[in-house]
């Protein structure tokens, strides 16, 4: 957190405002449960700022999100339970890409047929996800798309301080091991 403030520019008042709430959501600085450790990302596109904090253990040598604090920063917020829906949407959808998603061929042919052969995030993996809205009266922005990328990344951050290992392929369970 120290280290991205450090990075930001007189410019880029919308990204620190959105680091500080995320850090004060997240409890950025505070002590987490043994074996847990935070990553955070924070993203620009589609006129928005979005940062997240993912909360994260190793099982088994994968990772396993508790937790993610999503703030937005997307100017005047018309509906803010649709721009907080938006982003819980797009955590779980960008963890379901960061963490399993993979299209396979053997001997010319599809390997994952449905979503028996495709895994998704399943609701018992789901993480508590807190979403966000920061005040603001810069013109309304995106919502739907900006949630989803930073969600891979703070995990990746996330697993790196619990194992000294970064993330280096995606999907994250797949073609990587972890140990805390």
């Amino acid at each position: 957190m120290e280290y991205r403030r450090s990075l930001l520019g007189e410019k880029q008042r919308r990204h620190r405002a959105v680091l500080e709430l995320l850090a004060e959501k997240s409890g950025w600085g505070q002590p987490l449960p043994a074996g847990r450790a935070r990553g955070l990302a924070i993203h620009e596109s589609f006129g928005s700022v979005v940062g997240e904090v993912a909360e994260v253990s190793m099982e088994s040598g994968r990772p396993r999100v508790h937790r993610v604090v999503a703030v937005i920063d997307c100017g005047v917020a018309v509906n803010p339970r649709l721009i907080a829906a938006q982003l819980e949407s797009a955590v779980n959808y960008g963890l379901s890409a960061a963490l399993y998603g993979e299209i396979t061929f053997a001997d010319g042919k599809l390997q994952q047929e449905n979503f028996d052969t495709y895994p998704v995030m399943r609701i018992n993996e789901a993480p508590v996800v807190e979403a966000h809205v920061l005040p603001s009266n810069e013109p309304p922005s995106g919502v739907g798309e900006p949630g989803l990328p930073p969600i891979a990344p703070a995990v990746a951050n996330a697993i790196f301080a619990l194992t000294d290992k970064r993330v280096r392929r995606l999907p994250m369970v797949r073609g990587n091991t972890f140990t805390a």
